[in-house]
């Protein structure tokens, strides 16, 4: 009788988090360069159409370290596609900070753009038909931005094709076109191409919104492999609040400002047993200001104005009219 092996368990998130945080250091040269990987200090970003001014980034900042893998979320037109496409290079700002590793976003020419677009991002769009080309195997998909760079030897780009379809759980694919691929192993294989080129950081815009729940997790998978295994720093934007919670740090966009994260730490249990332990922060600019979450000023029907009174451990938020109703009671 042949005994059955299991298969070995999948690695939690403070696992992969800390292997990550190995590979971006190996990355990085030593551990002294892992902070600030991207930095964003008071980042505005204005558009102007017929003499009408939209203001999509007013003053936000953000901080990301190297390695980290962090999902970006917010309401339609709060401006975190904004975001993503200048921290990868698609478009510029208009005035502030925006800095990714050694590349000034605001002060660079067009062919420091480029080679920043080349070599230092990677990007995967939403729409699965944006980031393969069709008449290219998925394999031929991965080479295709090594040989435009330059790199490798033909037989070392397609041994680091294969390697990287591998990681992302669709090496067997290798020799589809995209038209006879499912949407997830889509996505799968544009994860591969936006990191042939070896980038430092990989930015995802809604990388899961066409795909169901299963299959979306599955390219989170990829995402959190691609995260661990090269040490490449990764950004998604997104909606799924499912895929928010399967990172170490979520970080809320509203009004064009960073408004409040999400932290998740692993803490160890008596049996031995690692949890997983989330704590919501809300996001103190430099002139003191911060937005409550939204939940909370619903809870407490906060309007207006609120009472703040500084206690020595903390400062008591209350709603202004029950403030004033209390001091009129005494």
């Amino acid at each position: 009788m042949t005994a059955t092996v299991p298969a070995p368990a999948a690695p939690d998130l403070a696992t992969l988090q800390r292997r990550a945080a190995q590979r971006a250091a190996e990355r990085a040269g030593g551990h002294d360069r892992l902070r600030g990987h991207i930095v964003c200090d008071g980042l505005v970003r204005i558009f102007k159409t017929d003499g009408v001014e939209v203001v999509a980034l007013q003053g936000l900042d953000l901080v990301i370290d190297r390695g980290e893998l962090v999902a970006i979320v917010g309401a339609s037109g709060s401006g975190k596609s904004t975001l993503l496409n200048i921290l990868s290079g698609l478009d510029a700002p208009t005035a502030g900070i925006a800095r990714v590793a050694e590349y000034d976003l605001l002060a660079m020419s067009a062919r420091r753009r480029l080679s920043y677009r080349r070599r230092m991002a990677g990007f995967v769009w939403q729409q699965t038909g944006r980031n393969l080309l069709p008449y290219l195997t998925a394999l031929e998909n991965v080479e295709l931005p090594m040989r435009l760079a330059g790199r490798r030897s033909r037989r070392g780009r397609r041994e680091r094709a294969r390697e990287l379809l591998d990681l992302v759980g669709v090496g067997h694919c290798a020799d589809r076109r995209p038209a006879q691929l499912s949407g997830g192993e889509q996505q799968r294989c544009a994860v591969a191409v936006a990191v042939a080129n070896d980038p430092e950081v990989l930015f995802a815009d809604e990388p899961t919104g066409e795909l169901d729940e299963a299959t979306g997790a599955e390219v989170f998978a990829a995402l959190r492999q691609i995260n661990a295994e090269l040490g490449v720093t990764v950004v998604v934007v997104t909606h799924d609040h499912a895929v928010a919670t399967q990172v170490r740090r979520t970080v809320a966009i509203r009004d064009g400002r960073t408004a409040s994260e999400v932290r998740r730490t692993a803490r160890i249990g008596a049996d031995g047993s690692t949890e997983l332990v989330s704590e919501e922060y809300a996001v103190l600019d430099r002139a003191g200001r911060m937005q409550l979450p939204e939940s909370f000023v619903d809870a407490l029907a906060l309007r207006d104005r609120v009472r703040l009174t500084l206690e020595p451990d903390h400062v008591e938020v209350r709603p202004g009219d029950r403030a004033d109703a209390e001091r009129s009671d005494a």
